[in-house]
Formats: C-alpha cells, structure tokens, sequence
C-alpha cells in the first residue's frame, strides 16, 4: 500500500527563533520519523524572492533554516528534504497552473487584498495613488506557486497555520479545475492546522513571537546572550512571595513547552506558593540552555561547513525529482505539450 504523503513547505526569511522551533519544527521533526508516511518537506526559496531582493540574505537564510532543521534532529533519511529551486519541474507546473487559475481567484487571496487596501488607504491622502502600487506579480501569484509546491507531490495532507488555510483552498480549486479539463491527475491536499494552544509562543514583549514586532529569542544564541533576551522578557511588578498564576505568565508560557510534565507540575505549584521572576527567568535560560546546548553544537558545525549542508539538500532534491520529473512527464502528455511523433 502505496504511503500516504505529507508535505511542509519552510520559509527562508529571517533568522529561526524558539516561536519557529515549538510552532513548525519541532512537530515537523517528530513526524519526519515516521516510517508509514513520506514526508516531504522544503526550503521555500522562491517564495523568499516575493519579499527579498538582498541575494546575500536571500542565500544566508536559506543555509541558516536547512542547517537550524538539521541540527534538531530533522530524519532526512526518511523524509525527502529539498531546496525548492532544485527543483525544476516546479516553475513549469506552476505556468501550466496559472493559465488553469481564474484571476478572479486570485483576487480574493488575503495578502494582495491587504496590500490593495493599505493603498487605497494611502490613496484617501494621495489621490491619484494606484490600487496596485508596488504589488508585484509574486505576490500576487503567490497562491499557484504554492499550489505547484503541493501538487507536484500529490500531497494529501499539508500542515499548516491558520493563515495559510486558504491558499490550501485555493491548490484544491485550481486542482478540481484542472482534473475536470485534463483527467484525474492532481490529488486535492487536505490542511492540517495544529489548534493547540502550545505551538504558539510570546516574545520579549508579551505578544505573539514573531520577526515583524522585533521580539523574539533566536535559536541558536550563545549562552551569554541567550540569557540577556530571557532577563529582558516581561513580567509585572508582582513581589516574589505574591501567588501567581502560571497561566497568565509569559515566562510559563515557555517554560511548559521547554520542560518535562514533572517539572511543569512542580513549577505550578512553586507559582501558586509564590516565586521571584529573577529566579524564574534564570530557570527558564537553565532549561532552554540544556535543551538547545547539543543542536546549538550541531548547528555551529555545519554553518562551518556549507558543503555538508548542500550535500544533504542536492540528495534531497535527486530524491524528489524521482517524483517530479515523470509525473510532469504525465501532467505535460495530458495539457498536449508532447512529442509530435506518438
């Protein structure tokens, strides 16, 4: 029986924080182990280029990401992990898709409207401002380059966060449009959105963590520094005797993900008796330091290295394009694009 395929795609944009570790990657790791799924999952570089025109830190990043999943532990024995430009049936699939996509479509997608809306904003001072100033093809087209990443693969299961539901709604009805003029070729991906409440981590500030408000605590910090953005989270002017309640503490909020249900069980308890959040934060840094103190080695050795790390994503990619390569094959016979000699 044929294995059921998942894939995640990884966006190479900024550099990996604890909020990317506890909301994609570390799920991700754990299910990259499973022998009774194949699992795909890849750097999404061409997505970068939407909002990315520094090519050096379009390159960095991509590095920074591949060696961040492979520290932590990534099974890239079993899981197929690519760079998505390695992959060169991708762009291909994607213009068959678009000339399949209804613009219609596409104007409904949640970030061009956010963009056309931010200008016509603009536009209530500056009258003459054009609807679409500055809103490249990228991002408008976004959609179908994902919906290509997805069904390249026959993906049936995509996890993904609530802010991409819709871009999976998008790949099944470019996919449905597509088998009705072609033949059932594309299977329709399914989301799978994680709804616990653990996967989403708070910054310094006590907001969500995340690069746009500048408040999160990268992965791979040195000890040092590791312990100066932990001693910078926010807390209230509680004494330390006063109870507290764990539940609406930033520092607890990442203290559970971090520590074993024992520890968590205990810490509750030494909230409840009271305790100081200078005491609090250097437990929380003793435990966020053994956690990461290996993959930090890990991840120090291969950025030394790029060539261990571009080795892993190009066997990566030879394996995915197993797929790829002949099921483009189908997929260009299908739309007409063949030999003239059949």
């Amino acid at each position: 029986m044929p294995k059921e395929i998942v894939l995640t795609g990884v966006t190479t944009t900024g550099t990996p924080h604890l909020g990317n570790y506890v909301g994609a990657i570390r799920p991700a790791i754990e299910a990259s182990r499973d022998q009774n799924v194949q699992s795909f999952y890849f750097l999404a570089d061409y997505h970068s280029l939407i909002k990315c025109h520094d090519p050096e830190r379009v390159n960095q990043s991509s590095m920074e990401v591949a060696a961040t999943w492979i520290a932590m532990g990534l099974d890239t024995d079993n899981a197929i992990f690519y760079r998505q430009s390695d992959i060169h049936e991708i762009p291909e699939l994607t213009w068959i898709l678009t000339c399949m996509t209804a613009k219609g479509l596409m104007n409904r997608a949640h970030a061009y409207k956010a963009a056309v809306a931010e200008n016509e904003a603009a536009g209530e001072v500056a009258r003459d401002r054009d609807p679409d100033q500055g809103i490249t093809m990228g991002l408008f087209s976004y959609p179908i380059l994902m919906a290509a990443d997805i069904l390249m693969f026959r993906a049936s299961k995509v996890p993904v966060g609530r802010d991409q539901i819709q871009h999976l709604e998008m790949a099944r009805d470019i996919a449905m449009r597509f088998n009705h003029h072609f033949g059932e070729l594309l299977v329709l991906p399914e989301a799978v959105v994680d709804d616990d409440d653990t996967a989403v981590l708070v910054g310094l500030d006590g907001r969500k963590m995340s690069k746009s408000y500048n408040n999160t605590i990268p992965l791979f910090l040195p000890e040092n520094q590791l312990r100066k953005l932990i001693m910078k989270i926010k807390t209230d002017a509680s004494p330390p005797e006063a109870p507290k309640d764990p539940d609406t503490s930033n520092l607890f909020s990442i203290y559970r993900v971090f520590a074993d249900e024992a520890a968590v069980s205990a810490m509750r308890k030494r909230y409840a008796g009271g305790i100081g959040w200078g005491e609090m934060k250097q437990i929380l840094f003793e435990t966020l330091n053994a956690v990461l103190a290996e993959p930090r080695r890990r991840y120090a050795a291969l950025v030394a290295d790029p060539p261990s790390i571009e080795a892993i994503l190009k066997n990566g990619a030879q394996r995915a394009r197993a797929y790829s390569v002949p099921f483009l094959a189908e997929i260009r016979k299908a739309v007409g694009i063949r030999s003239l000699s059949r």
